[in-house]
């Protein structure tokens, strides 16, 4: 398993709608495997293919944050929500190629979502939740959605600003 590097907003890539995955071969399970890494090291709870510069429709998640509780590492390929809840909640989200901001966004309470798993089969199942907002969350990266472009536009403004000083700095170093 490698480590890979998180694309940082703004990059062109992080705006693009990922491609469907039509084959689950060992490249598809390499990177699950790395993004799981990726995710975990960073840390995080989610991570799109995307931001690691993949444009294919992958996620992972986990959401579990007891530490008495077992991990519960997800990876979905080619999601889709089926189903969403008339109800919302809002959580402060933040997101790995959006360091250190953070924001209220409103999404539906529950969702239902269908993907095919790493051994080929269909899986569904309902969230709620933490589990519901990250896997939204995640899906809007698939289709070149940030969760800053759910703010008022002068708040985008001031956070895509602070990411372009940051890839300054970076670049620098």
């Amino acid at each position: 398993m490698t480590t890979r590097p998180i694309l940082i907003h703004p990059d062109p890539r992080l705006k693009t709608v990922a491609d469907t995955v039509r084959e689950i071969d060992d490249s598809v399970r390499r990177l699950a495997d790395d993004m799981l890494q990726t995710m975990y090291e960073a840390p995080g709870i989610g991570l799109a293919a995307p931001q690691v510069g993949v444009l294919q429709r992958m996620l992972v998640m986990d959401c579990v944050k007891e530490d008495s509780a077992p991990p519960r590492p997800m990876v979905l390929i080619n999601p889709e929500i089926i189903w969403s809840s008339e109800e919302t909640n809002i959580y402060e989200e933040g997101c790995l190629s959006i360091p250190e901001q953070y924001a209220d966004v409103e999404r539906p309470a529950e969702v239902k979502v269908r993907w095919i798993s790493l051994d080929g089969t269909e899986e569904e199942e309902h969230f709620g939740g933490l589990w519901a907002t990250c896997v939204q969350h995640e899906i809007d990266h698939l289709n070149g959605r940030l969760f800053i472009d759910y703010l008022k536009p002068l708040r985008r403004q001031m956070i895509t600003r602070k990411m372009q000083k940051l890839k300054r700095e970076r670049t620098r170093a």
